[in-house]
């Protein structure tokens, strides 16, 4: 039985700047579970302004920012449009949001990747 890695690091373009100025570039995105997914849809900033679902989803999946103790909301907020549009693009990657890149997701992750029989187009919940 071979073991698939649930994380992925990366490499923001421009960096989340924190109040004390560090700048924290590096960070790793864990693949996202139905309630990621689902659970936030609930949350009234959601069902305000249904783009803020992009922002929620992003910080339960981002696990690691520098030396950051804690990703929430607040984080991916200040984030600069080419990081959160970079970790979007990631997001779905990873998650197989869109239907390109399969084969390469799988040998990153180490392991094979099957297409869902349910929902031959995935759902695109980061999309703004």
């Amino acid at each position: 039985m071979s073991v698939i890695s649930t994380e992925v690091e990366f490499t923001l373009p421009i960096g989340y700047r924190d109040s004390d100025g560090t700048l924290h570039r590096q960070g790793v995105m864990r693949l996202a579970t139905a309630g990621d997914e689902i659970l936030p849809l609930k949350d009234h900033r959601v069902q305000a302004n249904p783009s803020y679902l992009a922002i929620i989803v992003l910080s339960r999946v981002v696990v690691k920012l520098g030396t950051l103790e804690m990703i929430n909301t607040k984080v991916i907020e200040e984030l600069f449009s080419a990081d959160f549009n970079a970790l979007q693009q990631l997001y779905n990657r990873i998650n197989q949001v869109d239907d390109a890149g399969t084969a390469a997701l799988a040998e990153e992750l180490g392991g094979p990747l099957g297409k869902s029989e349910v929902w031959p187009h995935p759902i695109n919940f980061t999309q703004r």
